[in-house]
């Protein structure tokens, strides 16, 4: 039976249609593809192409280009859509929060740590969480696991794999010393304390760990996590001071025993167990030992002289109570950059940076350091180097040669250094990775 004119007609209103809509939908796709491509060139040209730390890693035989990782993304533009696959794009920006991994409906993304050309130093743990030290574990951080999230599941793993080598006639104080009060090393106590094993958690700094260095309006970006002792907790986007006080909610309910400012100096074998000894001389005779410290361990310094002062500090601390001071903060990474800000509302701030531009900043942060200095709100001393501390001044090296500020406090966020020689003595070995596939757990 043939068609009528007046069908003919439909379907072909109905074909232009079509192809009207799949028309301006490929250019749309070109457009964005397009945009991406040259954001890409930007990256590249400020070097915040290439990953730094954990970063998303996308196989793109299982993608299927949805585009998903790049709605769930907070910090923007760490992923893009080229030519109709996911792409990294400012890379080096990534906060590996792992929101990607987690939005991934056919798990194509993996989270890695270091890339086939840029490789980063990780202790050797093998899949039970045990260190070529037989006795000694490592979870969170330092192994390479810095998600919240994914740190406090390593501590509840880490344990239960440890109460399965327990020999329950050891003899010695502890059935296992945590070293480290962060997200690994709570999840970690307050898992033992459920298997009933004697821990103490020794704690170089206070509750929290590198956590609590945050300054105080950080926002913590996690995801939802089962936290041994209190089940599933919901926190997509929350400040470091709810985060703590769900832990010492946790911590109390289970008469965990932390011990704060007991930094650990040496680790070492007696017998079959361990003799742990902190800074003040005070030795914890345990059966097993579970590292759960920061990569960054001490903060790096400057070297320069005066930086002894009581005035130079490396981490901001209720910001809020200083007022009507001559601040210097030193640093460009996010760190420095929030602290800067926070500061500049009541103190004369001066931001001192040794590049001439920053990079790896999350994009909120550049868009608020960028007005911060166009509003004249902070000094901003690009290419510039402290070369001495006093007590009531500061002097700055530039291009324009040095110049003498006056100076109250002195804030230095020049990272840290993984504590290499510690775990060294500690005998655990040290391997270079290069684009090292972390664990993570999906929700």
């Amino acid at each position: 039976m043939g068609w009528s004119i007046e069908e003919i007609g439909i379907y072909g209103i109905a074909i232009l249609m079509c192809g009207g809509i799949l028309f301006f939908y490929l250019r749309k796709l070109k457009k964005e593809s397009t945009l991406v491509g040259e954001k890409i060139e930007k990256a590249k040209a400020e070097g915040i192409h290439e990953p730094v730390s954990l970063h998303p890693f996308i196989d793109l035989n299982t993608c299927i280009k949805s585009g998903a990782c790049v709605l769930a993304c907070p910090e923007q533009d760490i992923i893009g859509i080229r030519n109709g696959r996911a792409t990294l794009v400012n890379a080096s920006k990534c906060v590996g929060h792992g929101a990607c991994f987690h939005a991934c409906p056919v798990e194509a993304i993996s989270l890695r740590i270091g890339t086939e050309k840029r490789g980063v130093d990780l202790p050797h743990v093998n899949q039970n969480f045990e260190s070529n030290v037989q006795g000694i574990f490592i979870a969170g951080e330092l192994g390479g696991m810095g998600l919240i999230k994914n740190s406090v599941e390593q501590g509840k793993q880490s344990v239960i794999e440890i109460n399965k080598t327990v020999d329950k006639n050891h003899g010695a104080e502890y059935d296992l010393v945590i070293v480290g009060a962060g997200p690994a090393g709570i999840s970690a106590s307050v898992q033992a304390k459920l298997l009933g094993l004697k821990a103490v958690v020794l704690e170089q700094d206070s509750l929290g760990g590198t956590v609590f260095n945050f300054p105080r309006a950080k926002i913590v970006m996690t995801n939802p996590m089962d936290f041994p002792g209190h089940g599933k907790v919901k926190l997509f986007e929350t400040s470091k001071t709810e985060l703590l006080a769900l832990w010492n909610e946790v911590i109390h309910k289970h008469g965990i025993d932390v011990r704060e400012q007991s930094k650990v100096e040496t680790i070492a074998k007696s017998n079959s167990n361990f003799e742990v000894v902190s800074h003040d001389g005070t030795r914890y005779l345990t059966h097993k030992v579970l590292l759960a410290i920061g990569r960054r361990g001490t903060p790096r310094k400057l070297g320069v002289k005066g930086e002894e002062l009581e005035k130079v500090a490396y981490r901001l601390l209720e910001p809020e109570l200083i007022q009507g001071k001559n601040v210097l903060v030193v640093g460009g990474g996010d760190s420095a950059i929030e602290s800067a800000i926070l500061l500049a509302n009541g103190n004369k701030v001066t931001l001192s940076y040794r590049s001439d531009k920053f990079s790896r900043l999350k994009p909120k942060n550049e868009s608020s350091i960028q007005n911060a200095i166009k509003s004249g709100l902070l000094d901003m001393a690009f290419n510039t180097q402290v070369t001495l501390i006093d007590k009531d001044t500061v002097t700055l090296q530039g291009p324009e040669g040095a110049e003498v500020m006056p100076n109250d406090l002195v804030y230095i966020f020049a990272g840290g250094e993984l504590p290499t020689q510690f775990l060294e003595k500690s005998g655990i070995e040290i391997q270079k990775r290069f684009g090292y596939t972390v664990k993570s757990h999906k929700r």
